[in-house]
């Protein structure tokens, strides 16, 4: 298929997905040159680029001719996915989660195959999964929470056990078929789910799940729970009822007595005085009568709520989810929350998964659950504010109750605290930490920042966020003190001197790089600000990141000119560069400004054989000069 069509097919794809017919022609869409160097522009610049699977093969030495060599393999259906290189990345708990790292060539067809599914999922999926998705992230389901659940009784929560080790392989293909009018396509999904995985050197097959850092295991994940969306959708459309909560019938009781009396207050007012002392007396008595019991019957209303809470007419389900996190808040009874409960428990059991019983629950709303590692409950206000309304009145408004509020559960800045090794949390006693001690600085200071700052921008949203992290900022930056005070054999008196800048607001480092003096600023908690929630760096960890754009990538592979020699004739590959050792002992900002030629650097064959060999002289002065 020609690429220009190929392309446009592609294009195409989203608006037949939205219309429930299942899409055909796929297969033939691996085809097209474009999209194959589209995928390898997209998962260049990703740090896992240079991770060797288990093959050792990493994308060093990516060239036009390779990556046409694996679209006829894939094509001619003797391409076989390698087993993927099975890891384990600690968990929070003090657990640690296997993570499958695929062959370099296996993450390049996946990245094919995962932008097709894209094409034809992204459409469809809920509004409300938020998982893996372009333009959605945890702030973005916890900004829905915040913004859209108030009023919520009751928190569902459903622990899935293993979900991404326990994805049933037949249910997921015939989930796929009922989108997908392709078996090539399908059977090429199939083989990635059965490579298997290395541990230890020993094969081991795999007949359920999907591989944690698979590049198509999001997506597939998603497609799978893409399901209990779907059926969460038509529970709420079908229980939901009532458009508004009745008043509470003594709120709205004492409400129309008020306005009587008030009415009977105004016709009194407007009435003359009498002329006799005795009826001046009852009329005074009259009207202070009339004014207690109006201040009787405000200070009651204020202690109740104006709508019924326990109104049976009126009932709302919210749901929201995250891969396989995903929370239900219900405004409505227990007895409402403990039957959505116990239905997704008996949907969930339709896809082969299983509850954890011990880690599901139903929570009162006020008490609070940690989600996406939040603390999310229910707050109401104690305090009144007096408005004026438009005729220049004046009364007192109460705050709304049952307001979502996100904070930061303590436990979270004691364990990053812990791990990061700042020092002790609760006494509040920084330490150093030696195994910074031969790094420079620059790297010392930008480190702290990456960690500091990833940590309370994730936790922006929090209502809480300042209060309880000046605690954790006291410190990490009495760390960062005194981590450099014992690299250079100083007080941390004299590096607070040293790194205080004239105005007193700002701390810095500053370091020559060829011939001038650069500053790095730390990163202080006064600078941080609330996040746009689906802005482009979404739950951003290190936001220290320097790679070529898509497009440059793409252009250099095409252009097949040597960045060494200039020969322009020969097939290039694609150098990736391993690490900033590979530049020899510059200092670490010099190579800020060659950060876009460094990552990935276009040689002819000749040129990268003798630049794995020591025999490249011109190029780290190439690479340095930028």
């Amino acid at each position: 298929m020609h690429s220009d069509i190929a392309m446009r097919r592609l294009e195409a794809i989203p608006t037949v997905s939205k219309t429930g017919k299942r899409i055909n022609g796929l297969f033939r869409l691996l085809t097209c040159e474009d999209l194959w160097v589209r995928a390898y522009s997209k998962i260049a610049t990703n740090k896992g680029s240079m991770t060797p699977g288990s093959d050792g093969e990493t994308f060093d030495g990516i060239s036009l001719e390779k990556i046409a060599s694996l679209r006829s393999q894939v094509l001619e259906e003797t391409y076989e996915p390698k087993p993927v290189r099975r890891v384990y990345i600690p968990k929070p708990n003090g657990k640690k989660r296997p993570l499958g790292i695929p062959s370099a060539s296996d993450r390049l067809v996946q990245e094919v195959v995962r932008a097709v599914l894209d094409a034809i999922y992204e459409p469809v999926f809920s509004d409300q999964s938020h998982g893996f998705r372009a333009g959605h992230s945890c702030h973005t389901a916890l900004s829905y929470i915040k913004d859209v659940w108030a009023g919520t009784k009751w928190f569902v929560e459903v622990d899935v056990v293993g979900y991404f080790d326990n994805i049933d392989h037949y249910v997921l293909m015939s989930l796929l078929e009922k989108k997908i009018d392709d078996k090539r396509f399908i059977r090429l999904i199939n083989l990635f789910l059965k490579a298997g995985y290395l541990e230890n050197w020993s094969y081991h097959g795999t007949y359920s799940g999907t591989p944690q850092g698979g590049i198509v295991s999001p997506v597939l994940a998603n497609i799978y729970l893409h399901e209990l969306d779907q059926f969460m959708e038509n529970w709420m459309e079908a229980r939901n009822t009532g458009n508004a909560r009745r008043v509470h019938p003594v709120y709205d009781s004492n409400r129309n007595r008020m306005n009587r009396l008030r009415r009977k207050r105004a016709k009194l007012l407007a009435a003359p005085l009498p002329g006799y002392l005795t009826d001046a007396t009852t009329y005074d008595d009259g009207l202070a009568g009339l004014e207690a019991e109006i201040s009787r019957l405000q200070v009651a209303n204020r202690n109740l709520k104006a709508m019924d809470p326990f109104d049976q007419t009126y009932r709302r389900y919210r749901y929201v989810r995250y891969a396989d996190d995903f929370l239900i808040g219900v405004i409505g009874s227990r007895v409402d929350a403990e039957e959505v409960m116990d239905a997704v428990r008996t949907f969930i059991g339709t896809l082969k998964l299983e509850v954890s019983e011990t880690k599901s629950a139903i929570r009162h709303a006020s008490d609070g659950v940690i989600f996406l590692g939040y603390d999310v409950h229910t707050w109401t206000a104690k305090r009144n504010r007096v408005v004026n309304d438009s005729r220049g009145r004046s009364y007192t408004k109460r705050s709304p109750g049952d307001r979502i509020t996100l904070n930061v559960p303590a436990e979270k800045a004691l364990n990053f605290c812990k791990t990061k090794q700042y020092g002790d949390f609760s006494a509040m006693k920084p330490v150093h930490r030696p195994a910074m001690q031969q790094s420079s600085e620059v790297e010392i200071v930008l480190q702290y920042n990456a960690e500091f700052r990833g940590f309370s921008e994730y936790y922006a949203l929090a209502g809480n966020v300042k209060s309880t992290l000046n605690r954790l900022e006291y410190v990490v930056f009495g760390s960062l003190l005194r981590t450099l005070a014992n690299k250079l054999r100083r007080s941390t008196a004299a590096i607070v001197r040293q790194l205080r800048r004239p105005d007193g607001e700002m701390y810095a480092t500053s370091q020559d790089i060829s011939g001038k003096r650069r500053s790095v600023r730390i990163w202080r908690l006064r600078y941080l600000q609330e996040p746009n929630a689906a802005g482009p760096n979404l739950d951003r960890v290190n936001p220290v990141k320097f790679h070529l754009a898509r497009n440059d990538i793409v252009h250099i592979l095409y252009a097949n000119e040597c960045s060494n020699c200039g020969f322009a004739k020969l097939p290039v590959e694609i150098h990736h560069v391993r690490k900033l050792a590979d530049h020899g002992g510059s200092p670490f900002m010099e190579f800020i400004k060659a950060a876009r030629l460094r990552k990935r650097i276009p040689l002819c064959k000749p040129c990268h054989v003798d630049l794995h060999r020591g025999q490249l002289a011109d190029y780290r002065n190439r690479a340095k000069e930028g």
